[in-house]
């Protein structure tokens, strides 16, 4: 064999370190407890109150479970922050993928800190719907705001919800603005055109565009579009300055195909670069003159209290939904259901109107 293939590759397995000779048993052990051991509700409310970044990411993942043994608890703590909440901005960004949404968000969170702002960023991952993981990749994406004392980056799944959040986003929210955060950030999965749930629960949603995709003619579609309280072109730099600015007078014709909005706000279009930072700052000045005019003429308010209304309504069919499936007579009725429909036996209408028939009897 060469001298070259007797070389280790890359992956190949290399000779750990011995452990010492002497080994604290006792310490060990006790590292070992406290690791199992678990944080009251009142525990991590203390915690989270005092800022606690440890507490406030314990919590959020006692919400996000989907055990129902966690779901008490993670209720006791959410009922424990509510009244410490909403003193913040709720800022949604999002934009089709490749937009650079991660790039930007570093960008403009690190000018908010900057500015002494503390910046809370729920960042959603999409999940497979084959294999049902998710990267969570976005600390790694932002680098630099990761490390910034003054922000604090929670990636999730977006699981099987639509609209480009996670199921418990909302709720982690609450935790954030309780734990001292006065800036939400919640970045979507960036899904297109179907981003309700997300515009459901800000206060300012901001579509992230670039120039060169196709991207000017999307602008006079619906939907999405008419959510927008401001577009931003990204990637205005470089050779790129010129198509970006031709993009900004496309997007600002489009907006003025649409009918004007109940806030009277007039949407923006700005260009930035994440990269060289230009027109960050102008993006944020923007927000600043949305929150100043709906503060005033009480849009802002009125706005918060439709989207408790909404998710008071949300949360009930949420826990519908769970209640029904956990219930034991419908897990196994259920699963003959679905062999009698696969094996035509039965309309799948009629195997669902018999469940609920069966879920019926169960109050």
């Amino acid at each position: 064999m060469s001298d070259f293939n007797k070389q280790a590759g890359s992956l190949s397995e290399k000779a750990g370190i011995s452990s010492p000779e002497i080994t604290n048993v006792s310490a060990i052990n006790q590292i070992k407890f406290k690791r199992r051991q678990q944080p009251t509700a009142t525990e991590l409310i203390a915690g989270i109150l005092e800022g606690n970044r440890t507490s406030l990411s314990r919590a959020i993942t006692l919400i996000e479970s989907t055990n129902p043994e966690h779901a008490e608890k993670a209720n006791e703590i959410i009922n424990g922050c509510i009244s410490h909440a909403n003193k913040s901005l709720r800022i949604g960004i999002t934009g089709v993928p490749g937009v650079g949404k991660s790039t930007f968000i570093e960008a403009f969170g690190t000018h908010l800190t900057q500015l002494e702002k503390k910046v809370a960023v729920l960042a959603v991952d999409p999940s497979s719907s084959i294999s049902h993981g998710s990267i969570l990749g976005d600390k790694t994406r932002m680098e630099e705001l990761v490390k910034d004392e003054n922000a604090f980056i929670r990636p999730s799944a977006s699981g099987e919800n639509l609209g480009g959040v996670a199921r418990k986003t909302r709720e982690s929210i609450i935790l954030c603005e309780a734990a001292g955060f006065d800036t939400i950030i919640i970045e979507t999965v960036g899904v297109g055109q179907s981003e309700t749930a997300v515009h459901s629960m800000v206060d300012f949603f901001l579509l992230l565009k670039i120039s060169g995709a196709g991207d000017e003619l999307q602008g006079i579609k619906r939907g999405i579009m008419e959510m927008a309280d401001a577009i931003v072109i990204n990637k205005a730099d470089g050779d790129n300055i010129k198509r970006a600015n031709q993009a900004k007078v496309e997007f600002n014709r489009a907006l003025h195909l649409f009918p004007p909005k109940k806030s009277n706000w007039q949407p923006k279009v700005t260009t930035c670069s994440s990269i060289t930072k230009d027109g960050i700052s102008d993006v944020w000045n923007s927000i600043l003159d949305y929150f100043e005019m709906t503060k005033e003429t009480g849009f802002f308010q009125e706005k918060r209290n439709e989207q408790n209304q909404f998710w008071m309504m949300e949360t009930i069919n949420e826990q519908l939904k769970q209640n029904f499936y956990n219930q034991p007579e419908i897990i196994s009725l259920l699963e003959q259901n679905k062999k009698a429909v696969q094996n035509n036996e039965i309309s799948p209408f009629a195997a669902a109107q018999l469940l609920l028939n069966q879920y019926k009897k169960s109050f």
